[in-house]
């Protein structure tokens, strides 16, 4: 289990939400613990994936009468998770200790959102979601063997592109980076206006010097957005620490532009991105994020990441850090 108490009382992306229809049952993994998400009728719901008769896992039970049934023996478990019937002894009231373990659950962006302690903050915000003008494309997961500060560093940092993501994000003859503002809030980090000379910036095919605010708005959730002339591209990621190891990437990209180019197009767009670098971040070494600022080299184009180091670590994450 992943023990770090900022983390823990967190919202963390477990499923996409219309992804999993009622009566389905699924085991999910989360900070290292196995969960149970199902959904009946009524809603979504995400437990500790733990019978607490003998310890059989629920993910392998099915649904029945608005209830979760136990694999192993048959108990049915309520939308509460509370234990209404024991198949062996039916007159039998369950006892009050036969409860499972019930995790706070919400929707938003059409992800389901599990804390497991309790949460701090409201769910990070993706202002675009909402306002009409912008369509709204899921992308992903991506799985990393890696962790998340490493993960969300990759993603805040522009200096990569020419070379991780040439003809598509950058090109090699266009590396420059000019300065650009930096701020840490109580809202995170704000890197506003740095300018890439992009090939292809949005999949469209159309090479374009861009304008790109990132901000950091927890430790494992970012999000940017490119302007180019009206032209609006925002994206989120949110990194989910499923274990000690490996972490996973929700992505939702928005724009406000481009209607003739399909939705599965900039999917398949940002799949070729992410899949680039995965194995960079993969590859980096120390696998934890330095926090020691002497430790690694660093240049003006590294403000974010610096800021980034730095807020994280006033923050008190353990979490892939070092």
């Amino acid at each position: 289990m992943i023990d770090d108490p900022v983390l823990l009382n967190d919202w963390h992306v477990v499923a996409r939400a219309s992804e999993l229809h009622v009566g389905e049952v699924r085991p999910v993994k989360l900070l290292g613990r196995d969960l149970v998400l199902w959904r009946s009728q009524s809603g979504y719901h995400c437990w500790l994936d733990l019978c607490v008769h003998r310890g059989a896992k629920l993910s392998g039970g099915h649904m029945e009468d608005h209830c979760l049934v136990c694999p192993y023996h048959g108990w049915n478990y309520d939308e509460s998770g509370r234990c209404v019937k024991i198949p062996t002894h039916p007159s039998q009231a369950p006892p009050s200790r036969a409860q499972a373990t019930v995790f706070p659950l919400k929707e938003e962006y059409d992800l389901l959102w599990v804390c497991l302690g309790v949460p701090r903050n409201s769910v990070p915000n993706f202002p675009e979601w909402h306002d009409p003008a912008f369509r709204k494309i899921a992308a992903g997961p991506y799985r990393f063997r890696a962790q998340g500060p490493r993960v969300i560093e990759n993603f805040l940092d522009v200096g990569h592109f020419p070379f991780v993501h040439a003809g598509l994000l950058g090109d090699i003859g266009h590396p420059e980076i000019d300065d650009y503002e930096v701020e840490t809030t109580v809202d995170g980090v704000i890197a506003k206006d740095i300018a890439v000379w992009q090939p292809d910036p949005d999949g469209t095919g159309k090479p374009a010097k861009v304008l790109y605010t990132y901000h950091a708005q927890r430790p494992l959730v970012a999000s940017f957005v490119k302007k180019h002339n009206e032209q609006r591209f925002s994206m989120i990621d949110i990194v989910t620490p499923v274990s000690a190891d490996e972490s996973v990437s929700w992505v939702v990209l928005a724009l406000n532009y481009a209607p003739e180019v399909s939705d599965e197009c900039l999917r398949t767009f940002q799949d070729k991105v992410s899949a680039q670098d995965i194995p960079i971040v993969e590859s980096q070494r120390p696998e934890l994020l330095p926090l020691d600022l002497q430790a690694e080299l660093h240049l003006r184009s590294d403000r974010t990441a610096i800021a980034y180091r730095r807020w994280i670590k006033q923050l008190g994450l353990r979490y892939g850090t070092s």
